[in-house]
């Protein structure tokens, strides 16, 4: 088994694996290291809204990066299904963000302000949606939010990048990094690989990998939960969103429903009170949802910095270390943006300086 590459990532996720993809194009030697089997934690966990819009409110350079990010995906689906024969179901149909109080719609004027979003009142929402809760007073609504279904993204960077000539290797926990001379000695379960450069691409798990390289971050777990309803009809072409809370359609007639935010929890399993709380907020947006049946429910692990932006970057004092770790609750439409930047550090390509800024590792963070 070959155990010395020119790129090691460490972590099987979604963004481990957009990277690799990217990588893989390149013709660059890269292997990627998981400890259990790809796509099976946190991307597994998420709902797929490629909200880029959603994030309006934070910096321009997150938006803008986001946004690059989102239009990707209506490329890369084909892209990613020729290569490795996987859908990702990228499902059209926008995104509504509700508002129920005069106060709720103001609040989304900046968002309307943009060419890509409309309001719509009452009337036009329920020709919408015919079963909207009566509160809701209008939405604003975005088509380009559109979502994927992630652990099939995950899959498909993963089966794409190795059909370029990448490795993945799963059950492989990484229990250490060495520097050794010019190159890196990764410890893991699996044995021991060789690597010229190594990416941090672990989530929530990356926290031991800063202490090991002397990066003083830490990553704050924030457990979402989530749970999908079946109906015997279709009723919703549509994302519905508000405040954080989202009944998000998927093509085979499900309803997924989530998410709660418990701050620096964790344990992974859903919780009754959690569960409780989605259908509530869920019947406000939906009421006939209280006649489905439930088909599952989950919970994940977000990766959350103090000023909620990932770590996308180079190791300040080491440029064969990088990070893409801290995604929070944008992996999923981050990770094509994600990959295509640590190619391009890593091939020294020409960068958009601001999301160098943006990212970077030794910034200063702030709540």
């Amino acid at each position: 088994m070959k155990k010395r590459f020119d790129v090691v990532v460490i972590g099987g996720g979604v963004i481990g694996c957009s990277i690799a993809y990217y990588l893989a194009k390149e013709k660059i030697d890269v292997a990627v290291l998981e400890g259990q089997q790809i796509g099976q934690k946190t991307t597994k966990a998420a709902a797929g809204m490629l909200g880029a819009h959603s994030e309006w409110d934070q910096s321009e350079n997150f938006f803008t990066f986001a946004r690059s990010s989102q239009l990707t995906y209506f490329h890369l689906q084909e892209e990613l299904k020729e290569l490795s024969g996987i859908d990702i179901e990228l499902k059209k149909g926008g995104i509504f963000k509700l508002a129920y109080t005069e106060l709720e719609k103001m609040q989304l004027d900046p968002l309307l302000s943009q060419t890509s979003a409309r309001w719509y009142n009452r009337m036009e929402i329920k020709n919408q949606i015919p079963d909207i809760h009566p509160d809701i007073i209008g939405a604003a609504y975005i088509e380009d939010d559109v979502n994927v279904l992630p652990a099939s993204v995950c899959h498909a960077f993963g089966k794409s990048a190795q059909m370029l000539g990448a490795s993945i290797f799963e059950f492989s926990h990484v229990l250490e990094i060495q520097k050794n001379d010019e190159d890196f000695l990764i410890k893991t379960t699996n044995g021991h690989f060789i690597a010229k450069t190594v990416v941090v691409a672990s989530g929530v798990w990356s926290n031991p990998f800063f202490k090991q390289l002397g990066i003083v971050h830490e990553l704050i777990p924030v457990k979402g939960e989530c749970i999908s309803v079946r109906s015997e009809k279709a009723i919703l072409k549509h994302t519905l969103f508000h405040k954080q809370n989202y009944i998000v359609p998927r093509n085979d007639g499900r309803l997924v429903i989530g998410a709660t935010m418990v701050d620096n929890e964790w344990n992974e399993n859903p919780s009754l009170g959690g569960i409780e709380v989605l259908i509530q907020k869920a019947k406000k947006m939906l009421p006939t949802i209280a006649d489905m049946k439930i088909d599952s429910f989950w919970a994940g692990l977000r990766p959350r910095t103090l000023d909620h932006k990932p770590f996308i970057g180079i190791h300040p004092e080491d440029p064969q270390i990088l990070f893409a770790t801290g995604h929070f609750r944008n992996g999923i439409l981050l990770a094509p943006a994600t990959g295509k930047l640590i190619r391009d550090l890593i091939l020294k390509n020409k960068v958009e300086n601001t999301w160098i800024e943006a990212f970077k590792i030794n910034r200063s963070s702030s709540v």
